[in-house]
């Protein structure tokens, strides 16, 4: 498979799924700009083979800034997300949810508003890095599973206008189960290293983000499950 040719955003592009994302369409010869907090992590991982560019995603302006200078985008990732360690409801603070709401649904709506005029002028694709927590509850947290069915909820009314507008651009969403990655390290017991070993990597992920990316135009994945054949079956969880 060939992405060569085709445009590429990928948020949260520093750690987890976006890295291994944004480097895997990179190698597959997409022109990919990587977005993240962390722009010195950027660099140092993924070299001069992408350009990269500080985001915070939670922000609309600073979205818009960043995406000012694409005219044409034929993928945007949008794999930017967090958890809290304090997730119980019992628990969970105001600051918490906001910071929840901020990273894994308000910077869904800032970078696809943000992109729609350079999506549309290319007909692009959405990749939304949900989860399956978004659709069957499990112990993420109230907060957590919120923000992603907010964000399942929002790409499903964002494709049914792109869809009667007749712009041609695709949403799907990934709903990951249990993958290993450093946001498990905030969970309040992380997972011993033999479980973990048998969760979806984050590799596993980007490969799905390139399939996607290769569909042709009139092909569309509304909604992914993907989750370890080990641990998880869909509509189960935990």
């Amino acid at each position: 498979m060939s992405l060569a040719g085709k445009t590429a955003v990928v948020t949260g592009a520093s750690s987890g799924i976006g890295l291994a994302t944004a480097r895997r369409l990179s190698e597959l010869g997409a022109d990919v700009t990587a977005l993240a907090r962390r722009r010195d992590v950027l660099e140092r991982e993924l070299g001069g083979s992408v350009r990269a560019a500080t985001l915070d995603v939670g922000d609309p302006a600073a979205a818009r800034e960043a995406l000012a200078g694409i005219e044409s985008l034929d993928v945007l990732v949008v794999a930017a997300g967090t958890n809290v360690t304090d997730r119980r409801l019992e628990q969970l603070s105001a600051e918490d949810w906001a910071t929840l709401a901020a990273a894994n649904l308000t910077g869904v709506y800032a970078l696809v508003a943000a992109a729609l005029p350079a999506l549309r002028a290319a007909k692009g694709l959405v990749i939304v890095i949900g989860s399956i927590s978004g659709s069957w509850p499990d112990r993420s947290g109230p907060g957590y599973q919120a923000a992603k069915a907010g964000a399942l909820g929002f790409a499903r009314g964002a494709q049914l206008e792109e869809f009667e507008a007749g712009t041609g651009v695709r949403f799907t969403v990934v709903e990951p189960g249990m993958v290993d990655t450093p946001l498990l390290d905030r969970r309040p017991e992380p997972p011993p290293p033999e479980q973990r070993k048998q969760m979806l990597t984050a590799g596993d992920i980007a490969e799905v983000c390139a399939f996607l990316a290769g569909l042709p135009g009139h092909v569309a994945i509304p909604e992914l499950p993907i989750v370890p054949v080990a641990l998880q079956v869909p509509g189960r969880t935990s």
